[in-house]
């Protein structure tokens, strides 16, 4: 594996936890790229134990909402951990942030890989938990792989579908989508003219006076000490211009209704993205919803009243459904 340079002293946008015994690791997908994670372990707790892998949300970094996410579960008695997607944060891969439907699921992938030989962790009671674009690879990556017993994906969006639509559909014609191709393409030559790849600007800092509503949600936490972390796209640079180009002809949910283990959707309900997941629920289920929580069988949506997007990032709003999401491992990884 590639040798990481990883930050040792504590640098997340969250407190840490004394109930859980925390250390960095590091673990190799089938790319040849080495991804970096913090693992996070109960006190005192004997294995094996459950295990869960975290990422998220698209543009983020461990120290942010996916270290948060695993922190907690540790709390509450399972393994966990929070990995740099490839290109990203501490992880390896060059070029720097660039993203890819497929490498990304089979990030995913590797940190079970990872989880499965860890002398701590029970291989047969291994869960993911995907954040924000980091929802829609953590459903992929259930529907490749049945060693993943259990997925929650909280306030997902789906890359390929806002990828090749826009922000409400706001560029869904072929001709708009046939503009985005060409504007890429020609941003391609230029970058290998100059050797350079050029950046697509982070959350937008000052904020305009007529910044959409969900703007100022997401500056809300990576424009401000609740969230900012130099590691982090969404709070500095973001990413290449070209980055997320290939998610524009992979749909990442194409085989969702064919997931036969438990899926829970959290979402709040004033999210903008909320869409999503209801979306994700309907694919995997055949069952339209709109703003309700809903189940059928063993797929759940649940939808958080009065919750924005970034509510679910931390604790700020109080409103993450910590015991809910236990309850559903619990129930499901044993």
């Amino acid at each position: 594996m590639q040798t990481l340079n990883l930050t040792q002293p504590w640098d997340k946008v969250f407190a840490k936890s004394d109930k859980v015994d925390h250390k960095k690791v590091t673990f190799h997908n089938r790319y040849g790229i080495t991804l970096a994670a913090d693992m996070y372990t109960p006190k005192g707790a004997s294995g094996p134990l459950p295990a869960i892998a975290v990422s998220g949300p698209f543009g983020a970094v461990k120290e942010q909402s996916s270290g948060l996410y695993a922190q907690h579960m540790a709390e509450r008695g399972f393994v966990a951990i929070a990995f740099d997607p490839s290109f990203t944060g501490e992880s390896g891969g060059e070029p720097r942030r660039v993203a890819s439907p497929d490498i990304n699921t089979e990030d995913f992938l590797a940190a079970v890989d990872f989880l499965s030989v860890q002398d701590n962790v029970d291989p047969e009671r291994i869960g993911i938990i995907g954040i924000c674009g980091w929802g829609g690879m953590a459903i992929n990556a259930a529907a490749l792989d049945p060693r993943i017993k259990a997925t929650v994906a909280s306030t997902m969006y789906d890359m390929s579908k806002i990828s090749v639509e826009g922000y409400f559909k706001s560029e869904d014609t072929a001709q708009q989508r046939m503009a985005k191709r060409k504007a890429l393409a020609a941003e391609r030559t230029k970058e290998y003219k100059s050797g350079t790849y050029e950046r697509a600007g982070g959350v937008v800092d000052p904020l305009p006076d007529d910044a959409p509503w969900f703007v100022k949600d997401y500056h809300a936490y990576y424009k401000t000490p609740r969230g900012y972390h130099e590691r982090s796209g969404n709070s500095t640079d973001g990413w290449n211009v070209t980055g997320t180009q290939s998610f524009m002809n992979q749909p990442l949910l194409a085989w969702a209704h064919e997931i036969e283990t438990p899926v829970l959707l959290i979402h709040g309900e004033k999210a903008h993205s909320r869409y999503f997941s209801e979306y994700a629920f309907e694919k995997m289920t055949g069952k339209h919803v709109e703003g309700v929580s809903a189940t059928h069988g063993n797929k759940e949506l649940l939808i958080i009243p009065g919750a924005s997007h970034v509510d679910l990032y931390d604790d700020v709003a109080g409103v993450i459904p910590w015991d809910k999401i236990e309850q559903f491992f619990r129930q499901n990884l044993k």
